[in-house]
């Protein structure tokens, strides 16, 4: 943010400008004698910024006038004959304060000040109050025309923001207003005047539940956030313990949970530290800095409200209008949700993917519940683990409970093929059957997706006692697959194929003899699965580990430096 002690070189710089430029349709002299005066002033200027700023990219000669969208503007002024629109005389009108509200305060909805000429209109709304009897600057035509231009520009910035983020659109989105015409800009534009600001952003906003929690949380992390304090960084991976344990250290007492940084600690007083730490964060109590810990302590709150900018603009990405009733899986906080009427059903921990096999972000619909199925491991699978482990010992194979089998369909011996011909991939399908062992558990959702993942219960129920549960190969393991079952087939009695109905007794019964059956849905459920690294929780944020370092990644690539 630009500082007021940088302001008299914005003065020094305009006034340069004032000096030097004085034709092509620009009045020599912007101050006015009379309101009649005043306002022919403002239209010229307007007229003359607008010319400049749509030939050369938004740019003026003005220093303090560059527009983002400057053929937008141009439609929007010389429709009212480029009347000024915020004001009125020597005065803003109410519509102007509240819009600049809006930009002061942009980070409650996810948005950065200076992103939408706030720097520029603090400094002209400071001169023109400052000017409280009217004889200097309330009388100069320039900072009227200017102030009017920046504000309807960060206006239709804020608009496409709060509407669609900052992040690029993508098939998975499933957005079909993925740009926004001029018309859907210049009405609300003109709506604020009608409906007032709040209404109108208020509209533009993601209705899913979880942006809405997330929303309602940032004013209490705003009111005690510090974006000018820095951590102390702790390095990671460090071959140097006693260079760690020192950073560490040092670290731990900046969060207040050392009692000093010059005196070296034990091993003990630091797990104690760090235990609190993890304690505090919600994540994997065991008094180790690894990297996942390593990695929140080097988070401070500028990152940390990057990562809920982020956030809001991963809602975006949404459909505008999202079903009546869907899976969530947040890939991050592993954890799995069924909202119906934008409430919640059922929530249940989740084991996703570890960063090497990460969950991938997707859109799709359950189709078919599978009981005691069989496991089919994909080619990725069979060539980084089940071939190296079959190289050294084919009876890897049966020790798993896999079975190898052939193009016809027919059962091969492992210990008759030739496995050393074979590096990257084996004309082989092999197949975990089902039983209680199966990786896949007793239950398996099926979507369709090009991953090959889905969701299923597990035979390593143990792993959902993690706090980090970032474990899988992609797959989603879902802790509360019973509660998910009954409350799909509740509302979904009848089979896709119209033969008769499927009764939640019929797949106890089925479970219960460990028989394998597919039960096809007719009103097939959407899942999406997402990655989001904080959400509202009780009116307060919650962060969860970047572990796949893509929040990491959309900082630097769309929130350079901030």
């Amino acid at each position: 943010m630009i500082r007021k002690t940088l302001y008299p070189i914005v003065y020094f710089l305009s006034a340069t400008f004032f000096l030097a430029c004085t034709g092509n349709g620009q009045p020599a002299d912007t101050v006015a004698s009379s309101p009649e005066e005043l306002k022919i002033k403002e239209r010229q200027l307007i007229e003359y910024y607008l010319q400049k700023a749509v030939g050369d990219s938004g740019r003026t000669e003005d220093t303090l006038v560059r527009l983002f969208s400057p053929e937008l503007l141009r439609s929007f002024y010389t429709a009212d004959s480029n009347n000024v629109y915020w004001s009125a005389g020597e005065l803003w009108l109410p519509e102007a304060d509240s819009l600049y509200r809006f930009i002061k305060e942009g980070r409650l909805l996810g948005l950065y000040p200076e992103d939408y000429h706030y720097q520029e209109l603090q400094m002209i709304r400071d001169r023109l109050f400052a000017d409280s009897l009217g004889k200097g600057d309330r009388k100069d035509a320039r900072w009227w025309s200017a102030a009017d231009l920046l504000l309807t520009d960060a206006l239709a910035r804020m608009i496409k923001d709060v509407k669609l983020g900052r992040l690029p659109q993508d098939s998975i989105s499933l957005r079909k207003d993925s740009t926004l015409s001029d018309s859907f800009y210049l009405a609300h534009i003109s709506a604020v005047k009608k409906q007032g600001m709040a209404a109108v952003i208020q509209a533009l906003e993601p209705t899913a539940r979880g942006y809405q929690l997330l929303k309602a949380a940032v004013p209490e992390f705003l009111s005690r956030a510090n974006f000018t304090q820095t951590y102390s960084p702790v390095p990671y991976p460090e071959k140097n313990s006693s260079r760690f344990n020192q950073a560490l250290q040092k670290r731990l007492f900046e969060e207040g949970l050392m009692t000093n940084d010059s005196i070296p600690a034990d091993s003990t007083q630091l797990a104690a530290a760090v235990k609190s730490y993890q304690k505090k964060m919600g994540i994997t109590v065991d008094g180790r800095a690894g990297e996942g810990t390593v990695r929140m302590l080097n988070t401070d709150d500028r990152e940390k409200f990057a990562r809920i900018a982020i956030s809001m603009d991963k809602y975006k990405q949404l459909p505008a209008k999202m079903p009546s009733r869907y899976i969530w899986v947040n890939a991050s906080a592993n954890y799995m949700e069924v909202i119906d009427s934008n409430k919640l059903k059922i929530r249940s921990k989740v084991i996703t993917g570890k960063p090497k096999t990460r969950t991938p972000v997707l859109t799709s619909l359950i189709s078919t519940i599978i009981t005691y199925p069989q496991w089919v491991p994909p080619p990725s699978i069979v060539q980084k683990e089940i071939l190296p482990a079959v190289k050294k010992n084919p009876g890897y194979l049966a020790k798993k409970g896999f079975s190898l089998v052939d193009k016809d369909g027919n059962e091969v011996d492992p210990y008759s093929v030739d496995w050393s011909k074979y590096s990257k991939g084996i004309p082989y399908r092999v197949v975990q059957g089902s039983g209680d062992a199966n990786a896949l558990g007793i239950i398996k959702f099926v979507f369709d997706n090009k991953y090959s993942v889905y969701l299923h219960d597990t035979n390593q129920r143990y792993l959902f006692a993690n706090a980090m549960r970032s474990l899988s190969h992609g797959c989603v393991r879902v802790q509360e697959w019973d509660k998910l079952v009954w409350y799909i087939l509740s509302s979904d009695s009848i089979l896709a194929s119209g033969r008769g109905t499927v009764k939640i007794d019929s797949v106890k019964s089925w479970l219960r003899n460990k028989q394998k059956r597919n039960v096809s849905l007719k009103h097939k459920i959407p899942v999406f699965i997402r990655y989001i690294t904080c959400e509202g929780q009780n009116g307060s944020l919650v962060f969860f580990d970047d572990v796949y370092g893509e929040d990491k990644f959309l900082r630097q690539r769309f929130f350079k430096g901030k």
